[in-house]
Formats: structure tokens, sequence, C-alpha cells
């Protein structure tokens, strides 16, 4: 019986894969890959190059993902496809209409994860459903529906179950929460003091009420009255939280596990976010070497990771709509309502 997949993803740095890449990958074997602009440019290249991994693992089903949200945080930007509006933009709409509102992101999602299934990429890794309230950073921003925990679930709502019609992987993030910091994690450490009694009733809250979603992305940031020594995706404090306390079940991965607000080897983030419980590490840095030294550090799959992996594949749906059409369509409801 063949060994399971690594529990990493990792990324790659061009437009294909090298003869270099497609030996460690098949080496390897590591669960996905993750894209960034640097790697799209457009569909049949996009298509051509989610084969090759495929291929190279020897596995149809290897997922492929990328940031696609909305908004400034959109990988698939570069004028052979539709701009799609931030979910803060949707959240607006739906402060002025709640039913309006629900409806254009559940079209907008349609057309966008339509997308996406054309170009065989499984997933846009969203919705975004951290609370943005007066202070939170600008990382978050416009990429949040807002700071009303009850519109925010309601809005996510419609993205994870639009995403899921079409076949995409919903991913909510970042669990448990970036609602409070102050600083980007890219660059530094958040560092929240609330307690959990505090989170419980306001950043929490979107997650619990979501916890049947498939897949969460964990953020990375020090809860002080939780685990004051480690950030949250290497804290088995903390992933414990997030499967007793908030009650999530589905597939953890990290975010991308190369941002500064982490200390130690890339490698050691690898090892640490694994040891703490999580399902799969994320390395997208897109370095070969880099790549390799992670792939050394990672361990396979775990029988509960990947029960956690079938369970969110089953629920893939294969609807399609026509992408322009439905864009446009969500277009004229926010021209007709007053906005730009």
């Amino acid at each position: 019986m063949p060994s399971a997949p690594l529990a990493l993803f990792v990324g790659m740095p061009g437009l294909e894969l090298s003869a270099s890449e497609v030996a460690f990958f098949r080496e390897a074997n590591p669960c996905g890959l993750f894209l960034f602009k640097r790697n799209l440019d457009n569909p049949e290249q996009i298509r051509r190059l989610c084969a090759q991994f495929r291929e190279a693992v020897g596995r149809e089903d290897a997922p492929v993902y990328i940031d696609q949200e909305g908004g400034r945080v959109q990988r698939l930007d570069n004028g052979n496809w539709p701009l799609f509006r931030s979910l803060g933009s949707f959240g607006a709409l739906a402060r002025k209409d709640l039913e309006l509102g629900k409806r254009a992101m559940r079209l907008s999602t349609l057309a966008m994860a339509s997308m996406m299934a054309d170009l065989t990429i499984g997933s846009g890794t969203t919705p975004v459903v951290d609370l943005a309230r007066k202070g939170t950073h600008d990382v978050i921003g416009q990429r949040s529906f807002g700071d009303d925990p009850d519109l925010v679930i309601a809005m996510a709502r419609e993205v994870i179950e639009a995403m899921l019609e079409v076949g995409e992987m919903p991913i909510m993030k970042h669990i448990p929460g970036y609602g409070r910091v102050s600083v980007d994690p890219h660059f530094d450490c958040p560092v929240v003091d609330a307690t959990v009694a505090e989170m419980r009733a306001t950043d929490f809250r979107p997650f619990a009420a979501l916890k049947d979603a498939p897949w969460a992305m964990v953020a990375h940031l020090i809860f002080t009255q939780v685990d004051p020594e480690r950030p949250a995706s290497v804290s088995p404090i903390v992933c414990e939280l997030i499967r007793r306390d908030i009650g999530f079940d589905g597939v953890l991965i990290t975010d991308c596990l190369t941002m500064e607000a982490l200390k130690g080897t890339w490698p050691e983030r690898v090892r640490a976010a694994l040891d703490a419980g999580y399902d799969i590490a994320l390395h997208s840095q897109g370095d070969l070497a880099a790549s390799e030294a992670a792939a050394k550090a990672a361990s396979p799959l775990s029988s509960a990771s990947l029960a956690r992996i079938a369970r969110a594949e089953a629920r893939r749906g294969n609807r399609r709509v026509d992408v322009k059409a439905v864009h446009d369509e969500v277009e004229q409801i926010f021209r007709e309502n007053g906005f730009a």
C-alpha cells in the first residue's frame, strides 16, 4: 500500500515545473501545491502546470490552491479574467440590504469558483471570517465582511455553500481570528491579550457558527491568555482550543510558515506546526531548496487527517455558471444600489 502524502503544501517559482521540481514532487509527494501570481499567466499554462504537478505526485485529485478572495487579494488579475469585488464591499451592501448582499455574494462566488474550476485550481482559500473592527490592522481591512459577527456568519455561509456547489474547496480563515491584531503577521508577530470569554463572544463566534466548514486556515498570533509562549499556528494548546472550544473538526492548514511572525528555521516551523496537531503545514515560499528542507521536516498525513480530507472531498459538487454573465449581474446589483 503506498504511503500517505506528506502533510505539506509547497510553492514553486515559475510558470512550469523544471525537471528538478518534477523529481522532487515525485519523490517527496507533498499533499498539495500553492500557487501565486508568479505562477499564473493564462488558462492553458495554468491547466498545464496543475497537470504537471498531479502527474508528478501520481494523484489526479492532488490539490492546487491559490489566494482568490476578491479585492486586493486575487491572484488571477492580469487581464485574462474578470476582477471580483472585496468581501468588504459585499459586507457594505449587506449592511444596506442583507438579503441582497447575500444574493450578490453567492452569485459572485459561483462565478469566481466556476472560473477556478475551469483552470483546475481547487480552492481560492476563502472566505475570510476575521472581524474587522476599528484598530484592526489593514492586513485584514476590506478582506473582511466587517465587525458584526452575525453579518460575517451570514455572508461567509454564502461563500462556503457556493464554493462547494461548484466543486471548489472553501477554506475559512484565519482561525481563531485576526480581528484584534495591530501588526501585520507577514512582518511581526501580533499579540492579543483578550480573554477566552471575550474571544468567545466576538472573534471566535463566526468560526464556531461555521464549524461545519470543510477546511480552515490557522492564524499566526499569540493569545497571551491561551498560550503566551507560542503563536497559534505552532501551539498545541491553541490547536486543542480550536478543536474543543470552537468545535472545528475539519482540515486545519496553517497560514504560510515563512512569515516573520514565527521564529526558528523554516523546517523547524513545519515540524512545530505538525507536532502541535495541525493537519497540514503550508510552506509556499517557492524555492526548491527550501521546499526540499520543508519536506524533510514533514511527516505523512495521519489517518485522522486523511479522514478529514476525505469528508471534505465528498462535499464537492459540480455546478458551473457563465462566469461573465453572472459577474456582470453582480456588478449591476452594485451599480443599482449606489456603489461605484
